[in-house]
């Protein structure tokens, strides 16, 4: 007796075990579950941190806060790409409908389409449409990369090295002994340029190029009572802001500079190139200068100390226009 009451307690507990497992596949598999975006569970179900570049990196980016209603999906970006989820062959899936990648066959007006859904309206990219890189025909994608924390382009020490990769005449003038901080990581392009449109020339952040010199420089913007015409035009007449060998990035170093407006012959002393004045005295103020003098230093600056515009009552004076 008390062995076919065991024998029955066996043959029980078999049979609940094999219910069990009958039940088990019956039961519907559970849902695979998104792990960095809404809906994305589609695409994390094969994609994962084994994939270059990462793809769950996205979330260490404002792209991925889940908290934030304007996070994209991944759909958002690639398209629904019906072909490329639904693929059951054993070799290499369609592309999804748009890539990103640096040989893709998307065109650069559709990727850019999928990233102005979002930013067309912000402040800074509203005057993409007709800009100079758009007209390139150069996608978002170029510069920014979307799936890591660390894009290059948005920091000041690396964004020079995303933009030298076309502009590399712009690469060789900052490595001259006379530029803007801009090797040294105290400044970079986009203080100055805004490469997503502008209505400034050169894709420049301000309407000019003096305003924009002005956000740093802002004891050149006057007015001055005796203003200098150059300066009060543009201020690349006589700097380029990437960088020269001649001292305060000027172009040419004076007074080969002063020159290009300024008639030697029509100075009231003696100039560079022209024969001291022996009709005057040595010490006979301005029209004795020879042209040692002139020439010593920083030539014309040597008087012309504020060039850039003076308020002081002497410079009422053509003789002593623009100095202290």
């Amino acid at each position: 007796m008390k062995k076919m009451r065991s024998l029955l307690a066996v043959l029980a507990c078999i049979g609940g075990i094999c219910a069990g497992a009958v039940y088990a596949a019956d039961a519907p598999k559970e849902a695979p579950k998104d792990i960095v975006l809404k809906g994305d569970a589609k695409c994390t179900s094969c994609h994962d941190e084994a994939d270059a570049p990462g793809v769950l990196h996205i979330g260490k980016t404002k792209h991925g806060t889940r908290a934030d209603g304007r996070a994209p999906t991944c759909t958002n970006c690639h398209g629904d790409s019906d072909k490329h989820v639904n693929y059951k062959g054993s070799d290499k899936p369609p592309k999804p409908d748009r890539t990103f990648t640096k040989n893709t066959a998307t065109p650069a007006s559709e990727r850019n389409a999928a990233c102005l859904t979002c930013h067309e309206t912000d402040s800074k990219r509203h005057l993409w449409t007709g800009s100079t890189h758009e007209r390139a025909d150069v996608a978002c994608s170029a510069c920014h990369q979307t799936h890591t924390a660390d894009d290059k382009v948005r920091d000041k020490r690396t964004q020079p090295e995303v933009c030298f990769a076309c502009h590399k005449e712009q690469r060789a003038q900052i490595n001259r002994p006379s530029h803007h901080p801009i090797a040294e990581g105290k400044m970079a392009c986009s203080d100055c340029h805004n490469p997503h449109g502008s209505t400034g020339p050169k894709l420049l952040v301000k309407n000019s190029t003096n305003a924009t010199c002005y956000t740093c420089h802002a004891e050149k913007r006057g007015p001055f009572v005796h203003n200098h015409a150059p300066v009060t035009e543009d201020c690349a007449n006589c700097h380029n802001p990437h960088g020269t060998v001649a001292d305060s990035m000027l172009k040419v170093r004076p007074p080969f500079l002063c020159q290009q407006c300024h008639d030697p012959a029509n100075h009231l002393g003696t100039v560079p190139g022209v024969a001291a004045n022996t009709n005057t005295s040595a010490a006979g103020g301005v029209n004795g200068l020879n042209s040692v003098g002139v020439t010593q230093g920083r030539a014309c600056l040597n008087c012309h100390t504020e060039i850039h515009g003076s308020n002081s009552p002497a410079n009422a004076s053509k003789a002593m226009r623009f100095w202290r």
